[in-house]
């Protein structure tokens, strides 16, 4: 029988089950718009609300969720780029910095958690150095490419409070964010 993708393959069910899926913020809220504040400190605290960013992420399904993504202005992301046949490979950054841009381009066809059914060609640098605070703490740098570094480079926008409508043009922007705040409104009055 062949294993079913799910995040709690090795029997980590329980440690799993203590995880609560959170609510993802979407487009109009201004807090999207806003630049995430640096995280002093790494605790349990932390550590639970990135599981929780995990199982939310798997959830949704996306393969990357920042903190001000469910309303949270901490700079914090968690990603998974692993394909449907690999098991899950999640990832925790805290406070990420991108160090080295690629001078190589690939243009990838985005979405985005916070703006559902929007998908944007972006074209960035196809290989970036990241560093990080790990889970535990500790100092890292990561060498990504292709979709992981897509993927690291959308998610710090979101704690710089830059969107994917951020590549369009400014009609097709304020398109995008005309049929979003009619859909708020229409979520508040229903």
């Amino acid at each position: 029988m062949p294993a079913r993708r799910s995040i709690d393959l090795q029997g980590a069910s329980t440690y799993f089950s203590a995880m609560a899926k959170l609510e993802i913020i979407t487009l109009p809220d201004p807090k999207l718009r806003q630049v995430s504040a640096p995280i002093e400190r790494v605790d349990d605290e932390l550590r639970k609300l990135a599981d929780d960013m995990l199982e939310t992420m798997y959830d949704a399904p996306g393969v990357g969720l920042a903190a001000v993504q469910v309303g949270i202005l901490k700079r914090l992301i968690v990603l998974d780029t692993a394909k449907e046949e690999e098991p899950p490979s999640p990832l925790v950054m805290i406070n990420p910095e991108i160090r080295h841009l690629g001078s190589e381009m690939r243009t990838y066809e985005e979405g985005c958690l916070s703006i559902p059914e929007v998908r944007v060609d972006i074209e960035r640098p196809a290989d970036i150095v990241v560093g990080y605070i790990d889970k535990d703490g500790k100092p890292q740098e990561l060498k990504a490419d292709g979709l992981l570094a897509t993927a690291v480079q959308h998610e710090v926008d979101h704690l710089n409070g830059r969107l994917i409508i951020d590549f369009l043009s400014r009609l097709k922007r304020d398109m995008v964010v005309k049929r979003f705040k009619k859909q708020a409104k229409g979520d508040v009055e229903a």
